[in-house]
């Protein structure tokens, strides 16, 4: 039988209660224990698929074409196994559910009520990933902030949980801040008191606090807590501020997170932590040999995490390389023919972004133009390979009209046209194309050569795709199709044969990428841009010596 694992949150938000459970995920894992780790929000939307990544971030996609919460791409990187649909349940999803069977005739008879049908779906979704059998631990992350409304039958389903099931088998922990007042120069209590105090109004008490703080907690401090938090000393744990996120799980190790948790849970006879892979990959971070200067062209840049995936796959590839990699955000809708050099002259290589609508659009295709004709290393994504694609059309083949049909229905040449099963669709939620689906690679090709294999799967999110109808005019002028689904013939890869590194792919390669498998083409691409960076030193003038 599997034991549960809840991780909670209090005092603020954004703490980093998916970078706890993923570390403490990693650390029982590396212990020889099958984990998952799954994510319970308490928005109403029924996924965060139709949220603007400024209201939420990135939008992440499983596998099986979830449009998932951007902590499950956390849990991803860091325990390197896929996630699913039954990983990110929202307060949307489990009132859908109840509603349709009460309109089913499920309750006939029966007043619908938070308590007890909301909280036993919430329960049912809870336990579901436990009784497959394929796991020894499930970890669940409570999204919010213990005392919001949106979180409370969430809260009063963990409590219902503990109750049900045997001391053993049931954990809580709880992330809640320690401030230091600068004026008093000391760490604060109180907090994270009047937090777990609400936590145990609504009938959940923590076993283990871990205390987020800029300053390292003594002796006393821990034991304070513990006291007026009745936990015992030691499982008061310090999540002190890490120069990156995947210092946390050996942060955690050295901390004992993961020997209490075992030993509270009652899990005997596991093995020594093998973590050789994760310091490994920790020690080429922390020790790069050189460095280059990555352009992000995007247009949500003011909120980085609608981007975290992309950021954290260049991390990954960057230890790859053993180069530090540098983000040069870039507003594509600040991007034009005049500016362009001034902008990117500097840049060692250039990514651009996915995204929906108009906005940035031309920005982005004036980057594009500037990769290409400067011989920078370029890699689009998705709505990126797309610009590239109308860039082609317009400056090399000469159609100047050409577009996207998404940006301008009547234009001439919509060299990337609405995919044929998405014309009839009129619900904009859950309704793209997404998910993993498999591609063909064509032999000698660059993409070929990334991947060294023949057939891939990586994960879409799109409902534009290139038009066929003009393939063979972009093949005759130099634009090659080099990925291609092997059912649908849909273009998944394009790149330039006259070019050290140009490519642009429909999926989102980022996705995939975890600490102990990079994303192959992010490693080629900073490789690349390692070696353009290279190349600018050797061409600059010698300065004379006196």
């Amino acid at each position: 039988m599997a034991k549960y694992i809840f991780v909670t949150g209090g005092v603020t938000s954004s703490l980093g209660k998916g970078i706890i459970a993923a570390s403490l995920a990693k650390l029982l894992q590396s212990r020889g224990l099958k984990v998952t780790i799954q994510k319970f929000d308490p928005y109403i939307n029924v996924d965060p698929g139709t949220l603007n990544p400024y209201e939420h971030g990135e939008c992440f996609v499983t596998d099986d074409g979830a449009e998932t919460d951007l902590d499950l791409g956390h849990y991803e990187r860091f325990l390197n196994t896929p996630t699913s649909q039954a990983n990110n349940v929202t307060t949307g999803r489990i009132y859908q559910t109840v509603i349709t069977k009460e309109r089913e005739g499920a309750y006939l008879g029966k007043t619908v009520q938070v308590v007890p049908h909301i909280t036993d779906e919430i329960k049912r979704r809870m336990l579901l990933l436990g009784e497959t059998g394929q796991f020894d631990i499930v970890i669940t992350e409570i999204g919010g902030t213990v005392g919001d409304i949106e979180s409370l039958p969430f809260i009063e389903a963990v409590r219902q949980i503990q109750w049900e099931l045997a001391e053993e088998d049931c954990l809580v922990v709880h992330l809640t801040l320690i401030p230091y007042l600068k004026a008093a120069k000391e760490l604060k209590t109180k907090p994270t008191q009047h937090s777990v105090r609400m936590l145990s109004q609504e009938g959940v008490h923590p076993d283990i606090i871990v205390c987020r703080t800029e300053h390292p907690l003594n002796t006393e401090i821990k034991r304070k807590i513990a006291l007026f938090c009745n936990v015992k000393p030691n499982a008061v744990i310090e999540s002190a501020d890490a120069s990156t996120i995947y210092e946390v799980p050996i942060r955690m190790l050295e901390e004992g997170l993961d020997v209490i948790v075992l030993k509270q849970l009652h899990i005997n006879g596991y093995s020594a932590p093998e973590l050789s892979k994760w310091r490994g990959f920790l020690e080429k971070l922390q020790n790069p040999k050189s460095k280059v200067k990555i352009g992000l062209i995007g247009k949500y840049l003011e909120l980085q995490d609608a981007y975290k995936s992309i950021l954290e796959s260049f991390i990954h590839a960057g230890a790859m390389n053993q180069v530090k990699v540098q983000i040069v955000n870039v507003h594509s809708e600040y991007i034009t023919g005049e500016n362009v050099a001034e902008k990117l002259s500097d840049l060692d290589g250039l990514l651009v972004a996915p995204g929906f609508g108009s906005r940035g659009v031309e920005g982005k295709i004036t980057a594009v133009k500037y990769a290409r004709e400067n011989k920078m290393p370029f890699f689009g994504i998705c709505l990126g390979m797309q610009m590239a694609v109308i860039e082609y059309a317009r400056n090399i083949i000469g159609w100047k009209e050409a577009h996207s049909a998404e940006m301008e229905a009547n234009t001439p040449y919509p060299v990337i046209a609405l995919m044929e099963e998405q014309k009839k669709v009129k619900k904009k939620g859950g309704t793209m194309r997404l998910g993993a689906y498999p591609c063909t690679l064509k032999p000698g090709t660059l993409a070929h050569k990334i991947y060294n294999t023949d057939e891939i799967s990586e994960r879409h999110r799109h409902r534009y795709e290139f038009n066929n109808k003009y393939l063979s005019d972009f093949e005759d002028a130099g634009m090659i199709a080099s990925g291609k689904n092997p059912q649908t013939g849909l273009v998944e890869i394009v790149e330039l044969q006259n070019h050290p590194f140009f490519i642009g792919v429909q999926y989102h390669p980022e996705l995939k990428s975890t600490v102990e498998n990079p994303q192959p083409i992010f490693v080629s691409f900073i490789a690349a841009a390692k070696s353009f960076a290279e190349e600018k030193e050797r061409l600059l003038p010698v300065k004379e010596t006196v």
